[in-house]
């Protein structure tokens, strides 16, 4: 089932994306399929013609990990952690799909990083990687814009990774995926920069989960992003940038500087 978030210009709800009579529709439900039960609104609109918006706003947080993949560790000159590195965003960097992602004042090397992001259902603490499924409501693409000249400069990342609209996330919750080996690329201008699978991930998603719960509470919503493979790439004012993740779909932003 995939879970979109859209709007027709008046206030933002929930839908459930699917074909009919060969045409992808969007049908409304209603309220918020974290909260309540999914029962439809008997509205049904072409998906063409509603704009669809950051499938989730994490209630606290997104949780991050870097270095997750060998190879990506290795192309910007890092060892591969023995404890995962984790780093947080704030849920005011996360915009939807189409939403230009803003370059900061303060850099001049803004990278993407393609990502799977997994959308937590339930509070979520001290959890075994056993049980770490059937607390996940789902999962979408994710772009971990990374201010690279900000990293390299500070101990911490606050504005290399937080700044806003730093964290698209989209198009739509993919509810029944395995994700255990899919296809994960982006795009700069149509040109392939990262093409990876999440089969390469050093730590899968239920031992991420598992750890990062130990830390912190983990409530309904959040989003954990999953690391991202090799091939990241500066992103120039006024490019076109993709990321594709097989059984989701694709998630597409602009790159502006005001």
């Amino acid at each position: 089932m995939r879970i979109a978030r859209f709007t027709t210009g008046e206030d933002p709800q929930y839908g459930i994306v699917q074909a009919r009579d060969g045409q992808e529709m969007v049908f409304a439900i209603t309220g918020d399929p974290l909260y309540t039960e999914i029962r439809p609104t008997g509205t049904v609109l072409p998906l063409d013609e509603v704009r669809l918006l950051a499938p989730v706003i994490p209630r606290s947080k997104v949780v991050c990990v870097g270095r997750n993949y060998a190879a990506h560790a290795a192309e910007l000159g890092n060892e591969v952690p023995e404890q995962a590195l984790y780093f947080l965003k704030p849920n005011t960097a996360v915009v939807g799909p189409g939403d230009p992602v803003v370059l900061p004042s303060y850099s001049q090397e803004v990278s993407l990083e393609a990502e799977l992001a997994v959308v937590m259902k339930t509070m979520v603490k001290d959890v075994e990687p056993a049980q770490v499924r059937e607390l996940i409501l789902g999962y979408t693409c994710a772009n971990d814009f990374t201010a690279r000249d900000a990293q390299r400069d500070e101990k911490q990342w606050f504005r290399a990774k937080a700044f806003d609209t730093s964290c698209p996330l989209g198009p739509w919750i993919e509810t029944d995926l395995d994700v255990a080996d899919l296809r994960i690329t982006s795009e700069v201008d149509g040109e392939i920069a990262q093409d990876g699978t999440t089969a390469d991930m050093l730590r899968g998603v239920d031992e991420l989960i598992s750890e990062i719960s130990r830390v912190t509470t983990l409530l309904p919503g959040d989003v954990v992003l999953t690391g991202t493979p090799a091939g990241v790439r500066t992103v120039p004012e006024g490019a076109s940038v993709a990321v594709t993740i097989e059984g989701i779909g694709t998630l597409e932003n602009t790159i502006v500087r005001r």
